[in-house]
């Protein structure tokens, strides 16, 4: 069976023809744990190209990156005037002021499109054999016809619309509002009820369905109507109420470690619903929601001396002051275990660096085992400690041959400049707050102790949906019906399961509203890429924030890239522009 990889760069014109009609796109295998002999192997290969494709959609600079980065989370500047400007693309997306030609957006389009043909060919041949009663083939079916709704509400939430494609050999028909809503909601309702739950995490299952249909039902006024203000209806209501009820209770737990959910082995941990998995040979180049914002004079994993981070996003002042906001004089690190967990922990003796700089720190350190070193978890702040290299490379090691932990050096200075790496709160697209160490850090997933480098090979399942959400959705929906007290208990429900470490447990609210419950989902939710969507939700997309003064609504909806639109170009009405571009 080959494993050869998509080619990312594939024309978003040739993308645009899987739409269009009949593709002669040859389909690669990416995923040998969904290979098999025979008949399997024809059940295996239609899907392992859907699943591998997806993991390219949610890469740092894809879709989670468009995510992220236009939201009031994360922030990119131009690093030090040499670092992540990219053609301006990041830059362009905060700011809401993205063009047609956007590469950030363009590559997103490319990679769901093209995933979603991946599926429908999938379908088609699963149809196939389904019928012939080829083991397994019914269920890789109708996972494959939630894939399809999958991606298409990613399309919708992206661009508002949606492509209906049932067969390889037709045209696809564009719909938008509630024709795309009833099109995918047919989609997920056709497999819910005959799915299974007998499977990983890494496909899809009965439960990730029902989550996908809470997901659509509480987004279904916004997508409905993209730039009015959203009229949520009792009965969409009832109906995330009813699929989050069926998960809830169920085979899933909310993890009283947080940190648990985005660290090895978390493909274990029943709270995950759907994620990308990457145990074993499914290892890949999703080490990226971790790395991506880390110091880039980190070294994570001390046993392999190469492993780094990007110096890339970081958290916006604005998003951090909501935890301010909500904890007042007391510190969220010490308020609320999701925001913070410490694993450098600093003898007494080396935590006051008054009068120490790099020139003469030579003997502030302290000793740790390679493996057992661990960066800290959540919003990185302030000065960081970690493994240090000698000038040959090599990292600096105690007697014992454990690993020496210093202060981190930030290599971007020098002489008697020389400083340590200090995550500032302030960050912006100025020149002073677009050095390398602006910006508080987002260092949610682990640094992966099967990473060998910077960006490859990690063993962390990449989390898509899991139960900390469908409280909140549940939650969402039973305030908006006018629950008040029910809201409140499955908001509270889950602040205080999070309880593995007494002494960052968060409190129980008081009283809730639809301003707290927002703030709430931003400390639950936060670097997951499901920012954006709960902000225009909530009527708060329009809003300023560090680098960002545009109040667009047509900004809710990113432009259909510009080699798309020429594409279609052959084909008068296919494609329309969405307003505002």
């Amino acid at each position: 069976m080959k494993n050869i990889r998509f080619n990312r760069a594939l024309p978003i014109a040739m993308v645009l023809l899987a739409f269009v009609g009949c593709t002669s796109l040859e389909e690669e295998i990416l995923d040998e744990s969904l290979t098999g002999t025979g008949q399997a192997e024809v059940v295996s290969g239609s899907i392992a190209p859907v699943y591998g494709l997806l993991r390219n959609v949610w890469f740092h600079t894809v879709n989670f990156g468009l995510q992220e980065v236009a939201s009031d989370e994360a922030i990119l500047p131009y690093r030090g005037g040499t670092d992540w400007y990219d053609g301006g693309k990041f830059i362009a997306v905060h700011q809401h002021l993205m063009t047609p030609s956007n590469a950030l957006v363009s590559d997103t389009w490319t990679n769901i499109t093209l995933c979603l043909s991946r599926a429908v060919l999938a379908e088609e041949r699963l149809r196939v054999e389904a019928e012939k009663g080829t083991p397994d083939a019914q269920d890789a079916l109708y996972e494959m016809i939630a894939m399809n709704a999958y991606l298409n509400m990613l399309a919708l939430d992206n661009w508002g619309l949606v492509f209906k494609k049932e067969r390889s050999d037709e045209v696809s028909e564009i719909l938008r509002g509630q024709e795309a809503v009833s099109y995918i909601e047919q989609k997920l309702l056709s497999v819910v009820d005959v799915m299974s739950n007998n499977i990983n995490p890494g496909r899809l299952t009965k439960d990730a369905v029902s989550g996908l249909l809470a997901r659509l039902y509480l987004n279904a006024a916004v997508w409905r109507d993209p730039y009015g203000t959203p009229s949520f209806k009792k009965e969409d209501m009832d109906k995330v109420i009813q699929y989050t009820n069926n998960i809830i209770g169920g085979n899933h737990a909310l993890s009283p470690e947080y940190f648990d959910i985005f660290s090895d082995n978390n493909h274990t941990n029943t709270e995950l619903i759907f994620a990308l998995d990457q145990r074993g040979v499914l290892e890949s180049e999703n080490s990226r929601w971790a790395y991506w914002p880390i110091s880039g004079d980190q070294v994570p994993r001390p046993e392999f001396p190469s492993t780094r981070g990007t110096d890339a996003t970081a958290a916006t002042p604005d998003w951090i002051a909501t935890w301010s906001d909500a904890y007042g004089s007391v510190d969220a690190a010490e308020a609320d275990a999701r925001f913070f967990k410490r694993n450098t922990v600093i003898p007494e003796d080396l935590k006051d660096l008054t009068g120490i700089n790099p020139t003469n720190d030579v003997n502030h350190y302290y000793c740790v085992k390679a493996t057992d070193f661990e960066i800290d978890r959540g919003i990185q702040r302030g000065i960081i400690w970690g493994p240090r290299k000698d000038p040959a490379g090599n990292i600096m090691k105690c007697d014992d041959g454990s690993v020496k932990i210093y202060p981190v050096i930030n290599r971007r200075t020098s002489g008697a400049n020389l400083k340590y790496v200090d995550h500032t709160l302030q960050v912006d697209f100025s020149a002073a707050g677009s050095l390398h160490n602006t910006g508080h850090r987002f260092s949610k997933y682990q640094f992966s102790h099967t990473a060998t480098n910077c960006c490859s090979y990690s063993s962390v399942d990449v989390v898509l949906l899991r139960l900390g959400e469908i409280y909140l959705m549940r939650a969402e929906a039973k305030l908006r019906n006018g629950d008040i007290a029910g809201a409140l208990a499955d908001v509270n429900t889950l602040r205080t399961s999070r309880n593995a470490r007494v002494n960052q447990i968060p409190p129980a609210l008081a009283n809730i509203d639809l301003d707290i419950l927002f703030r709430e989902s931003g400390f639950e939710l936060y670097w997951e890429g499901l920012r954006r969507t709960y902000q225009i939700r909530f009527g708060k997309y329009e809003g300023g924030w560090t680098g960002k003064t545009d109040a667009d609504v047509h900004k809710r909806l990113f432009p259909i890239p510009q080699r798309a639109m020429d594409g279609a170009s052959s084909m008068p009405g296919f494609l329309e522009q969405n307003p505002g571009y």
